[in-house]
Parts: structure tokens; sequence; C-alpha cells
């Protein structure tokens, strides 16, 4: 039986380098990022120094002592503190410009050596470095990000805690389609929301225009808020400009412009006023922080099926430059629709196994025979750690760090030998500071497709394969695919995991695929487990891989 649902300072030439390289270089993995910066702090100016100048002795006979050239100017802001605004925005554009770049810098530096008149530039260049001494600021504590809120709009329930325990049930929300009639389609069943309710949550006018995307945006993000204990005199003593909302969606309105499509077929005066911005992915999290009146950072981010993760690893990146206090994030997708379902069959992606739905989606089983579409939303209100217990919020689990990588390989198909995921992991664990053996826990992208379970199992081998305590599942055995909601709901069941002690089963692993250790698997039954850290896995079309990481908060 299924549980009911409830409901700087620096010279100006350095400013102008950072700012030109923003553009050149990004990680979103944050691991890297790092690294760079404890070089510049450390020994690494050294060491470039002394590459530049024998570089430029290469490259250029002995002159006599000249004013600075761009050999001293870049010495100075080595040497200077990076600059406020770009070390608190853009800690990669640093690594970018004194790493992968210095090939170019030595370019330049040789085109203004030649140009340069010969002057004294010798204690120009110990006046500025001894000036740097005396501005160098010290290291300041990275801030730490907790999740204290949480929402949902599932398959299984529409709170966190129906939709957990739906889970360890090992209940399926999978069954036939009733939004339209799709007895024409090869593919007949998907993870369909049955019942919803906006009631309390979006105004009845918005209600009747808006996606069901937005709509169920709109409403797991104001749960979340509720679930974190954030009222109306609670938000009132927040900084609304320290405030922000990234949620994104694969697939965006697409029922409101497939029917502005339709209606366009009669005349352009048919159409919905609303159906574009209604049916761009940003105008969710823009809408939910009109609603609230946040002002901080807000957009969507859309990276097909890996969606949810990069707004989480983002917004969680967001509070740790100080650009926010509070981020709501995840993602929201509803595209079991004619155009939706189409699309995907015309793809070839999608289980036909009718007869049976709660069978469809068996992730490693060797009977699978493709994903199972679903719907929903997922919302996490991440906090940074002080202004959370400031406030006396409940602290679910702390957000350690994660990656992102691109297979670079084919639009649909993952690269052969797992080299984009296991980068993607190594990365994340990297910038979570958590060695692989203290991951016992991971919640798999794994959909029910033939190539994809493979080789992320090779992948999860790989990285943890010697872990006797490590336990992997894979949510979307009992929902199916939402899409770019699927990262964000599966976060969710993640925190969960960890709150409760508790693992849900992998439903319908009846015969494993060939390589498979079901050791490695949770059984048909939740588990007890005590995690330490837990790694929750999204990947796009595109070859878009993403890694998170969730550990307890001590």
């Amino acid at each position: 039986m299924v549980v009911g649902a409830s409901s700087c300072y620096a010279s100006p030439l350095c400013t102008w380098f950072v700012a030109a390289c923003m553009s050149v270089s990004h990680d979103g993995g944050g691991g890297d990022s790092r690294q760079a910066a404890v070089a510049l702090q450390s020994g690494g100016r050294s060491r470039r120094r002394r590459q530049l100048t024998k570089c430029s002795s290469a490259s250029s006979p002995p002159r006599s002592p000249s004013p600075p050239t761009i050999q001293a100017l870049v010495s100075s802001c080595l040497d200077f503190g990076p600059c406020t605004h770009y070390s608190n925005t853009n800690n990669n554009a640093l690594s970018s410009l004194f790493g992968s770049n210095t090939l170019s810098v030595n370019r330049n530096q040789r085109r203004l050596n030649r140009a340069t008149p010969s002057s004294g530039g010798a204690m120009a260049v110990m006046e500025m470095e001894k000036e740097a001494m005396v501005n160098k600021k010290p290291p300041t504590e990275q801030r730490r990000v907790v999740v204290t809120g949480m929402g949902v709009e599932t398959p299984l329930g529409h709170d966190p805690h129906t939709f957990y325990e739906n889970l360890l049930q090992g209940n399926s929300g999978i069954s036939q389609i009733e939004n339209f009639d799709c007895s024409e389609f090869p593919t007949r069943i998907a993870g369909e929301i049955k019942s919803f309710s906006t009631e309390g949550w979006v105004a009845p006018k918005l209600s009747k225009r808006m996606d069901k995307f937005m709509l169920y945006l709109l409403t797991a993000g104001k749960k979340a808020l509720a679930d974190g204990g954030v009222t109306e005199e609670v938000m009132a003593e927040f900084d609304k400009t320290k405030c922000g909302v990234l949620i994104g969606s694969a697939m965006g309105g697409m029922k409101v412009f497939y029917d502005a499509i339709e209606a366009l077929r009669i005349s352009y005066k048919k159409m919905n006023p609303f159906c574009v911005p209604f049916a761009t992915t940003n105008m969710g999290s823009a809408m939910l922080a009109m609603d609230l009146g946040w002002m901080g950072p807000n957009y969507s981010i859309s990276t097909a099926c890996a969606t949810s993760n990069f707004c989480i690893l983002n917004s969680a990146n967001h509070i740790i430059k100080g650009e926010a206090d509070v981020m709501l994030c995840g993602g929201s997708d509803a595209v079991i629709i004619p155009i939706g379902l189409g699309g995907f069959v015309a793809c070839r992606a999608l289980s036909q196994r009718n007869n049976d739905p709660t069978k469809a989606s068996r992730p490693w089983d060797s009977n699978r025979d493709g994903f199972v579409m679903g719907e929903g939303a997922g919302v996490l209100l991440l906090e940074e750690l002080e202004h959370a217990k400031k406030r006396g919020a409940t602290i679910y689990a702390e957000f350690l760090g994660g990656s992102f990588t691109c297979d670079a390989y084919h639009m649909t198909e993952p690269h052969p030998d797992g080299a984009g995921v296991i980068l993607c992991i190594e990365r994340a664990l990297a910038s979570a500071g958590v060695s692989r053996e203290q991951i016992n826990y991971i919640n798999a992208h794994a959909t029910s497709t033939h190539a994809g379970d493979l080789r992320e199992y090779q992948a999860l081998v790989n990285c943890f394969g010697q872990n006797p305590e490590l336990k992997v599942n894979s949510t979307k055995s009992m929902i199916g695919h939402l899409l770019g909601a699927a990262g964000a709901v599966e976060a969710v069941a993640t925190i969960q995991a960890i709150r409760t002690g508790w693992v849900h089963p992998n439903i319908n692993l009846e015969n494993p695929d060939s390589g498979v250790d079901t050791k490695l698997m949770v059984g048909p039954k939740k588990e007890r487990l005590n995690i330490k850290a837990a790694l929750s896995n999204s990947f796009g079309f595109g070859g878009h891989n993403s890694s998170i990481i969730f550990a307890p908060y001590k």
C-alpha cells in the first residue's frame, strides 16, 4: 500500500588581467580552484616568477636594466593578495591566469621586453613586493553550507517524509498515464503525479496560466521554506539581497509552448500572452523570487538530466563565496504530455513494459528495456552554517562539495570507458575534502538504460570498489526519471538516508547484469546504514556529468 501523500587592492593591470581571464576558464568543481588558491598563497608564486624569468632570458639577449616589464607587473600581481572583488567571485580566473595561460603571458612579456626602453626597474619591483607584503591579507576560513529545509512534488508523495517512507517500503509510483489518451503510443506508462494541488501556495489566477513545471517548482520551493521553519517573522530578519533562487529545468514550459503552437494554427490572436515567459526555464526561479522579495543570485541552469545537481552546487558556491546566505535550489520538470512522450519514444529510450508498469524501471537488471519518464520537483534550502545556527534552524545535513565534467563524446551515449564520470567523482572528492573510503553510500544516476547503468557501475567500481561498506541504490527504480528534477529529488532521498539511518531498496533488480556485484547493491528491502558521507550522481544528454556530496552535520 502506498503511504498517503501529505501536504584589494591591487595594481590596475592585475585587475585588468583578472577581469580578462574570467571569460577564459571556468571549472564548476571547486576543488581545483581551491588548490590553485593555495598554490598562489605559497610556493607557487616563486616558482612562477622563476619560470617567467627563465623564459624571458631564453627568448631575448641580456639587456641593461629597464623599467618594469610585464614580468615585473605579473610578479607584483602574484605578490598581491587577489583583488577582493575577484577572489570572492571567481577564484578559477586566477588559476587560469597564472596556470594554464602561462605561454600566452610569456608571449606578451617578450613583446613588451622588445618595446620597452632601458632604465632601472629593479628598485620599482622591490618596492612593489615590499608593499605587497604589507597589504597581504591573512586567509579566511571557508564558509560552510548546510541543508535546513526540503520540499518535493513526486509520484510518491508531496513532502519529504511521505516520499521517503514510500521509498523505504519499496513502493512504486509508476503506473498507466491518465493525463491524456496515449493508446496510440508504444509506451503508455510513466511516473505521473496523480493528485496535485496549489491551494495555499500559488494564486489561483497564476495557477491557471502557468506550466506545470513552474507550479511544481513554486510549491516545492515554498514547502522547503516551511520545512526549514522560515516563517514571515523569520524571513523579515533575512537580508534579502543575500537570499537567492536557483531552480532549473531540463525542458521548461513545454506544455505552454505546445498549446501556443496549437493556438497559432487558428490565429496568433488565440495565443496566450504569457506563452513566451512561462515557457522559459528561468521564469520559475524568477517568479519565486518575486513572490519572496529575494534579490540575491537568481537564474536557472539547464543541463538536461544533470540540471538539479548543477543548480545545487552553484548555489552552494554562491554561499561559500559570500554572495548569498540562503539559497533555494533544485529542479523541476513536467513533460508527460504528448510531445514529451512522443519525443522520447522517437529516441527509442523508453521502456515498453506497459502491462507491468511497477516492474518497468529496473536499473542494472539484465531485462531492462529503457527508462520510465517521471515528473515533479525537488528543492533544497541551503544556508550558511552560522546564519542557520543564529536563527536556531534544524540542520539536516552538510553539503561538502561536488563537481561537473563533460564526456565530450556523444549527444546521448555515455563515454565507453567512463572517463568523464570517473574524473567528475574524483574532483568531487577533492572538492569535498573526503577520501574514497569515507563514501559509504551512493545514490546512483542509474536510469534503467543498457549503456548508462553499466558505464556508471564500472566507474563506481573503479573509484570505490575496494570499500566493503559501500552501498549503492537507484531512486529511479520506484519513481522513474524526473529529468531535470531527478538530481534534486534524489538529493532529498540522500539527505533522508543520512537523517534516518536507512537506505531504500533497489526494486526489480532480479537478474543483475553480468559483472554487477550485488554485494555493492542495496537489496530488495531497506537496509540499515550509518552514513559517513554520501555521493549523488546525475548525468545528462550532451555528456554532462555531476556529482555532489553530503554528510551528517558535526
